[in-house]
């Protein structure tokens, strides 16, 4: 999604180039360049696919609506196992139209995941539950807080179901770097995603997420919170931005390795 303007094949083109061997990608363009064209066109660049962005958006309250929302989550679980990832990306989902239940909508949340865990561990693909920053609580995501994402994913085994931990999301949270240890302590930290906070925030708020290094968030902090917690997987950086989105995509690929050596390493 950070070079979201390159189509699949100059993404695999552009990061071999680069030397990046590992890629985290979204359903949409999967789904567009066709998914066994995906698997074969990643495999064969040599890249990993680290995780597929996304699930989730199970609080439903209509029973065909949330039919229809299982059912795809399902789907998303196969095409994370046809390109060979063993990590679902879960954005759980915002208050259903006219509803102001966070806990009701929350407990639809674990009712989906009681069905959906046991569906993904049989295709060998675990649940990573995002939180979300509080302003998105409302359209698009009901889990907030880590402590809030844990809550739920301790619910069923960790390698069925644990969380995504993205700096831009949690950032502000003072209880985030304990809560970070806790995930740790249970193998359910299944991803780790770097973006950075800068303001103001564009409207509609979506696409303000900030190249590493340009904002408020202390990458090399929060990496450290998740090594000492014992994560020692792929770190992946997700930039929503418009004006990045402008720009030539390898050149945007380029930048976005050079800053995450500069304040990762």
């Amino acid at each position: 999604m950070t070079v979201r303007q390159l189509s699949l094949p100059d993404l695999a083109d552009a990061c071999a180039r680069s030397g990046i061997g590992q890629v985290g990608l979204w359903r949409e363009p999967v789904q567009e360049y066709g998914l066994d064209a995906t698997a074969k066109l990643v495999r064969d660049a040599g890249l990993t696919v680290t995780t597929l962005c996304r699930g989730g958006f199970l609080t439903a309250l209509d029973p065909a609506e949330r039919t229809r929302a299982l059912a795809d989550n399902r789907r998303a679980v196969d095409e994370a196992a046809t390109l060979g990832t063993d990590v679902l990306v879960l954005v759980s989902g915002g208050l259903p139209a006219g509803s102001k239940d966070l806990h009701g909508a929350r407990d639809r949340i674990a009712d989906a995941l009681t069905e959906l865990g046991p569906y993904a561990e049989r295709h060998g693909v675990k649940l990573a539950i995002e939180p979300l920053h509080p302003m998105y609580a409302a359209d698009r995501c009901v889990v907030s807080t880590l402590a809030q994402a844990l809550d739920l994913a301790e619910r069923f085994p960790a390698h069925q179901v644990g969380v995504t931990v993205d700096t831009y999301h949690i950032w502000w949270d003072d209880r985030a770097p304990e809560q970070i240890a806790r995930a740790g302590a249970q193998g359910r930290i299944h991803t780790f995603q770097l973006a950075d906070w800068t303001t103001p925030l564009p409207e509609g708020v979506l696409n303000g997420r900030g190249q590493i290094g340009d904002g408020s968030i202390d990458m090399r902090a929060w990496q450290g919170c998740v090594e000492a917690a014992g994560y020692t997987g792929p770190i992946e950086v997700e930039l929503f931005n418009d004006g990045l989105w402008a720009r030539d995509g390898r050149e945007v690929l380029a930048e976005t390795a050079e800053r995450f050596v500069q304040h990762t390493l």
